[in-house]
Order: structure tokens, then sequence, then C-alpha cells
């Protein structure tokens, strides 16, 4: 009898722990079908057009887990492991990072926030919630040939709560290199950043400071990509109407002679909820750079349908017009890339696609 209950007793003691415990598996799964013209020719004689099936132009097609346990005392044990795929080939991950996107393990606290170590988004990402069409193919990292795309692994970050309508967030990213910023024996350069951000009912604000070092030598060297980066962005809600503008500038200090070393991009646009289910987006996005590389401008109008909590159907139509020496693309590509439309031209797309949760 003694044994029973005592089997009992260790079963309700486990049952107890589980229930204070939970993991969740999530994902995103996005796919469509891209028109873009504008794409050199092979010979660079000209140009031409393409249609493929594509994955995230509307959001990120990722899987991942999370949980939580609860130490009590308002304090909770937390994990999160989130991979990129893509839906047109079965790829998981970037090709050397199996979860390439989220793989922490920290504490969070009711009262005092939390802290997390591993591999996050890079803090450049925070940039995405004042962006009018978030995190699409199609928008504010194209002009800065995706410089807030970035991820940062050996990772150290703290979220504050929030008080007053304020809150904070830190990122220190180590090169774990004998070198502080990074030497070129790893495959990641230091990257250190903060955001500051306040929320109110009828507006937000937020900005962001930033850097990333080149692994190669710990250097400023590329301003689309090892650069400091400055952000100031503003969301205002208007019943059915949301307004976000933003102001974004790159700075690299040790670029080779001729590089631009300085980029800014300005952007604004609206949303419009006219349903619950329907909702159209209308944006513009201006770069300048320095050193002759050249100022452009993207337009795009966009939309999506719920047809239930968890699945949308999408659509994008937006160009991009370079100046004389202008070559950015509709993609996030970095110079030289050769769907990169030829100096001076146009490049304009078109999509739809289908989204959905889990």
């Amino acid at each position: 009898m003694k044994k029973v209950l005592l089997g009992l007793s260790l079963l309700a003691l486990s049952a107890g722990a589980h229930a204070q415990s939970s993991v969740t598996l999530y994902g995103t799964l996005d796919a469509g079908v891209e028109y873009v013209s504008g794409i050199p020719k092979v010979n660079g004689n000209g140009s031409t057009s393409r249609v493929r099936v594509e994955s995230g132009n509307w959001g990120t097609s990722v899987f991942g887990l999370k949980g939580t346990e609860d130490l009590g005392g308002g304090t909770s044990a937390v994990f999160q492991l989130e991979a990129q795929l893509d839906p047109t080939s079965g790829a998981v991950g970037d090709g050397t990072s199996f979860f390439n996107r989220w793989a922490t393990v920290g504490l969070s606290n009711d009262s005092f926030g939390t802290f997390l170590l591993g591999r996050e988004l890079a803090i450049s990402n925070g940039l995405w919630d004042f962006d009018p069409l978030g995190q699409g193919n199609w928008s504010s990292a194209s002009l800065v040939r995706g410089r807030n795309w970035l991820q940062s692994s050996n990772n150290v970050s703290y979220q504050s709560a929030k008080y007053l309508g304020f809150d904070a967030y830190g990122q220190y990213s180590l090169s774990n290199a004998t070198n502080w910023n990074g030497n070129g024996s790893t495959a990641q350069g230091r990257l250190a950043g903060l955001q500051l951000t306040y929320s109110s009912t009828l507006f937000q604000v937020r900005g962001i400071y930033d850097e990333r070092r080149d692994p190669a030598n710990g250097k400023l060297d590329d301003v689309f990509q090892y650069s400091r980066e400055y952000f100031a962005g503003l969301n205002v809600f208007l019943g059915q109407f949301k307004l976000q503008a933003a102001y974004q500038t790159s700075h690299a200090t040790d670029v080779t002679a001729g590089a631009p070393s300085v980029t800014q991009q300005e952007w604004a646009g609206v949303t419009w909820q006219a349903t619950a289910n329907a909702s159209l987006i209308a944006a513009a996005y201006h770069v300048n750079a320095d050193n002759g590389a050249g100022n452009a401008t993207l337009y795009a109008i966009g939309g999506s349908y719920n047809l239930s909590k968890r699945t949308l159907i999408d659509f994008q139509v937006a160009t991009v017009q370079n100046s004389k020496t202008g070559t950015y693309s509709l993609e996030a590509n970095l110079p030289g890339n050769a769907d990169n439309p030829l100096a001076g031209h146009s490049q304009s797309g078109v999509y739809a696609g289908i989204l959905h949760n889990f």
C-alpha cells in the first residue's frame, strides 16, 4: 500500500511540474508567384523579365519551438529555437546554421525584463515594426541592400519591462576572436546595439543604434554590411488607418577609395484596415548614397485578405526608379548581383501569394 501511495505522490508531483511548463511549436509558410522586369540579360545587352515561384515576399517562412518554465516569484526560464525555411525547395536554415534565426535560453521576470544568451535576430530588425510592408521582400531592406536583415550569434541581450510606456532593448554580440572586433578566425565580427521605444494608444516612436563589424578585420568597411546604423521611426494609429514614417542612415569609416561610406533612407506609408479581414498598403522609400553610388525611389502597393485567423492571401506591386548611377533592385541584393538592374534603369514587379500561420 505504501508503494502505491508513493507512486501516486510522485505522479502528482510530476504532473504539477509539467503543468507549470509549456512548449509551443509554431511557424509561418509563405509562397507565391512573382514577376519581375528590368533584370539584365546574361550578355549585358539590355534587360529581360522573369516569372518564378518565390517564398518570403510577404513574410518570412519559419518554423520554431519556444517554451517557458515557471520558477516562481514571477520568474520563468525561457528558450526559443527558430529556423528559416523555403517552401519552394524544402531547404531549412541558411546553409551553415539550422536554427539560423533564434537559438536562445534565458530568464524572464515580470518586473525586471528578459535576459537571453544565444543567437537572435540582430537589433536592426526592430525597424520592421515601422515599415508599412513589414518583413516583405520589397520594402525598406531593398534600398539598403539587406542591411537590416541581420542575425547575431554569440549574443547577450536584455529586454526591459515596460514602464510608463517606455521600454529598452540592448544587444551585445561577441566576435569570439582574439581580437575583440574580429580578426578573420571566426564567422562573425562584433555586433552591438540599443533600442528605445515609447508606445501609447495613439502613437509609437522608436530609436535604434547598432553597429556590425567585418569578421575579417573588425572594421566598419562596407556601408551595406559592416557599418554603424541610426534609425528613428514613428507609427500613428488613427482608427482604421496606421501612418508610418522613418529615417535610417548607415556610416562606414574604413571603406576603400571610391566606395560609398554613407547612406540615408527615408520612407512613409499608410495602411488602411478596410474591414476586419482586408487591408491595403501604400508606401514610398527613398535612398541616397555618397561617392557615386546614386539614389533610388521605391514605390509599392500591397494588400492582404484573411481567409481565416491563420491564412491570408496577399499581393504586391512595386517599382524602383534609379538615378543615373543607381543599381538598386526590388530585392535586397548587394552591389554586383546579377539581378540588379543596369545603372540608371528601373525594375518593377508583381507578386501574389498565400501565407499560413500555425
